[in-house]
């Protein structure tokens, strides 16, 4: 009886587990995108190899920053100085999904029933527009976080002005207000939204389109009796139609060509924006100053306004310096974008196959062709 009780509670649990990795894994896009909030500005401040501007060496990975600053810090200091940013990193990262995904759901009605598969996919131009959407909302809930990350100061807290960064948040919010969490925003919103658009038109179309379109070309290029004769056959329908089975390493492929296509499409657009963005940035705290000296809201916002001017020009001379503006604005772009790539794309292509495997069941999809049928799972 005790034991009959135990197995039954053992199944529960592994019923409700595969329920919420089912739940996180039904669409893997959503944790792929580079943290907008560096978790480890703290750690790199206080660990010697960094501040010696060593050469790379195995001590100046995320682990070993890790394990120097519990050593000198204390374990207090992942709860007080590292989750604070992985707990924003995720917020936004979830709005980011969420808007999305709803969006998605109320532009294309097959995407609105949750299955597994959606077919026939959302075309490029609805993905750009939900993803445009989602975003434009990113960008608004982003704010506050970006507002703090242009103004942290791993010396504030070295010298001990901010005790935990929880503290560094909300005395500095409070002192900059709500001009200064939305100064900027403007550039903000145009890379958000537009790197998020090209990003899931791009991903979506490869993954979806672009694996339909190939592997009909393919199964339509061959012959009854190839068909028939082909490994990939799953049965013969009662008209005698064969009904193949792509190769389950097809699609896993055009997940990882859509994931690297998407994050060097989304670069394109986010990374002159945020060259732009830094040149900006760099003059808030002196516009924080000047706004609390003037009280008057009208003011402060034509000093704001008045300093995209100023930041046009300021690029305009560095493009000058640079050679044109397209040197300046793509200047490191490789390296940025070798950095991105690698993460995104396979964690895209084991989070698809994680997500197969947790998936809520629903029923197969079948592509109708001339002589045959393809058989999605």
């Amino acid at each position: 009886m005790f034991t009959d009780r135990l197995q039954v509670q053992a199944a529960g649990m592994r019923a409700v587990a595969a329920r919420m990795v089912a739940f996180y894994f039904r669409a893997p896009v959503k944790a792929f995108f580079r943290g907008r909030i560096d978790y480890l500005g703290y750690a790199r401040a206080i660990n010697p190899h960094i501040q010696a501007q060593a050469k790379w060496n195995w001590r100046m990975t995320t682990p070993a920053l890790l394990v120097h600053a519990v050593r000198t810090q204390g374990w207090s200091f992942i709860p007080n100085q590292v989750m604070p940013p992985l707990l924003a990193n995720t917020f936004i990262g979830a709005v980011l999904y969420t808007a999305y995904l709803q969006s998605l759901s109320n532009l294309h009605e097959p995407t609105s029933h949750g299955n597994r598969r959606t077919y026939p996919p959302p075309p490029a131009a609805t993905t750009f527009t939900a993803g445009l959407i989602g975003g434009s909302i990113q960008a608004v809930f982003a704010a506050p976080f970006d507002a703090l990350q242009v103004r942290f100061r791993t010396q504030d807290i070295l010298e001990g002005k901010y005790k935990t960064m929880w503290h560094y948040g909300m005395h500095k919010l409070h002192s900059i207000g709500l001009q200064g969490i939305f100064a900027g925003f403007t550039l903000s919103l145009m890379r958000d939204s537009l790197g998020a658009a090209v990003f899931f038109s791009t991903f979506e179309t490869i993954k979806s389109q672009g694996y339909y379109a190939f592997i009909t070309r393919f199964y339509g290029n061959r012959t009854r009796d190839t068909l028939l004769e082909s490994s990939t056959l799953r049965h013969v329908d009662e008209d005698g139609r064969p009904v193949i089975k792509p190769h389950y390493t097809v699609e896993p492929a055009f997940l990882l060509l859509a994931g690297i296509s998407a994050s060097i499409a989304s670069q394109l657009i986010q990374h002159p924006l945020t060259e732009i963005q830094d040149v900006h940035y760099r003059r808030l705290e002196a516009l924080d100053f000047q706004a609390h000296q003037d009280s008057k809201p009208a003011h402060i916002m034509r000093r704001y306004y008045h300093a995209y001017e100023e930041t046009f020009r300021q690029c305009k001379k560095l493009a000058t310096r640079a050679g044109g503006w397209r040197k300046y604005l793509y200047r490191d772009f490789f390296m940025s974008t070798v950095k991105q790539v690698p993460s995104t794309s396979a964690g895209l292509i084991v989070f698809e196959l994680v997500r197969r495997k947790y998936a809520l069941e629903s029923e197969e999809v079948t592509i109708s062709r001339e002589g045959y049928d393809i058989l999605l799972t």
